[in-house]
């Protein structure tokens, strides 16, 4: 699960591209069913996806191992070999949250997919195909691998997908047995601030140490760095692909000096990236803006579709997507 956090988390500059400026934002139903303890969300407007070429090619590259495995899964088996998830999903989300202490051996991930699907073929292939739902109260899961993804449809409009133990959990969220997102004030806060766009993702402490700790490579082992770790309150980005490429990083630290430092741990991370970097990605380094205020870190990096395009293929990204 730690691979996966940090796939999540390090998209910043990589995760995936819209090509519109629509907004991906989850409804009541959705943010009912993922459980509060959160420590990272990914919203994708995934509809917009389809009308750029650029863009899929770099879903592909750095598509996690979960929506893979929907996508292969929802063809092969739910829409009977014909069809993906392309057609019928709207938008994506993504929450990696605690089963209980925190600690990265405690995280579950589970999938949310809004978009208009053909639910009755749907359960008519998998009655065709013999597939039998265990159920959970009145809920119906579905297995669609034989290692272990399951689906359920919460409603005509909205699916879970994961393992049965984090669709159970997203189940338990959304029928009130259990406390769902909507109860985290913290992430719904940040939510707020970004949840206009096209793509965007909340982390909160544990998760935003993580980030960070990977952005930082090397500057992420001096003591400063140890100092301030602790005072990582949260974080918040987002993407915009109307016009090039923009990207949007804050970090909430709760007070200037924690946030003064940071920047400064940044900058000098820049700085090494710089002397063994490619053409690309010194162009890329040198479009980045790192600066604090008031106990927030921000960071804003934007391109041309032609500059990005270049860095995808530079050693930079590739380490950073794997």
């Amino acid at each position: 699960m730690l691979k996966t956090l940090m796939r999540f988390s390090i998209v910043p500059v990589i995760l995936l591209a819209a090509g519109a400026a629509q907004a991906a934002q989850l409804d009541t139903d959705a943010r009912g069913a993922i459980p509060k303890d959160v420590q990272q969300l990914v919203v994708i407007d995934y509809r917009a996806m389809q009308n750029s070429p650029s863009a899929m090619s770099l879903r592909n590259r750095v598509m996690p191992p979960e929506l893979k495995q929907f996508d292969q899964a929802l063809k092969k088996t739910a829409l009977g070999g014909s069809g993906s998830m392309d057609q019928y999903v709207d938008e994506l989300a993504f929450a990696l949250f605690r089963t209980s202490a925190k600690s990265d051996d405690n995280l579950e991930t589970v999938g949310i997919a809004q978009g208009q699907f053909p639910e009755q073929d749907i359960m008519a292939t998998f009655k065709k195909q013999r597939i039998k739902p265990t159920m959970v109260r009145t809920n119906s899961i579905y297995p669609m691998t034989r290692t272990g993804m399951m689906l359920c449809f919460v409603d005509a409009s909205t699916m879970i997908f994961g393992d049965k133990a984090a669709v159970t959990k997203a189940l338990d969220a959304r029928d009130g047995i259990a406390q769902s997102l909507l109860a985290n004030g913290q992430m719904m806060s940040a939510m707020q601030s970004v949840d206009s766009s096209a793509l965007w993702s909340i982390l909160d402490d544990q998760g935003t140490q993580t980030m960070m700790k990977q952005l930082l490579g090397q500057a992420g082992s001096v003591a400063d760095f140890d100092t301030v770790k602790k005072r990582l309150q949260g974080s918040w980005y987002s993407m915009d692909f109307a016009h090039g490429v923009r990207f949007d990083l804050t970090i909430a630290t709760g007070d200037p000096f924690t946030a003064a430092t940071m920047s400064s741990l940044l900058s000098a991370a820049v700085i090494v990236r710089k002397m063994s970097s490619s053409d690309a990605e010194k162009d890329a380094l040198a479009a980045t803006t790192i600066a604090s205020n008031a106990g927030q870190l921000n960071i804003h990096f934007a391109s041309s579709d032609t500059q990005f395009a270049s860095l995808l293929q530079s050693p930079l990204f590739q380490s950073m997507v794997h």
